[in-house]
């Protein structure tokens, strides 16, 4: 594994810890509770995801974890948006937690549109028929 997709790894990991850290701390009303839940689970799946994908499986496995992981991590932004502006909380650390989303997700974002784009030139390569002028010196 690529020493940036090492840091990618750790990084989304710390992201998931930090998530699990602020929904304990968001207040145990209905919608508290069912933020938090929907948070939890973006907030982890971004990790998950993406350890998933950096098992080295078929490229086709990889390009479709990298992007179920950037889904997760635009998703657990949108949670941390809707804490912020529905006034649940409202304090630097949430706000430090939804740039470190936004940031991630750009990664993945970015990462996601290159691999698709290598599979497509791999493919390319592999598939197109050979024309009369390559038979020619």
């Amino acid at each position: 594994m690529s020493t940036i997709a090492e840091e990618v790894r750790q990084r989304t990991f710390g992201y998931a810890l930090r998530v699990v850290a602020s929904c304990r701390r968001l207040p145990d009303t209905i919608e508290g509770r069912e933020i938090a839940k929907q948070l939890l689970r973006a907030g982890m799946g971004t990790s998950s995801n993406y350890w998933s994908a950096c098992r080295g499986r078929s490229a086709a496995e990889f390009i479709a974890k990298l992007g179920v992981a950037e889904d997760e991590a635009a998703e657990s932004v949108m949670w941390l948006m809707l804490i912020l502006q529905s006034g649940l909380r409202d304090d630097a650390e949430t706000k430090d937690l939804l740039q470190e989303g936004r940031e991630i997700t750009a990664i993945l974002s970015k990462s996601h549109k290159t691999a698709r784009e290598n599979r497509r030139k791999v493919k390319g390569k592999i598939t197109k028929p050979l024309t009369n002028h390559q038979f020619t010196n």
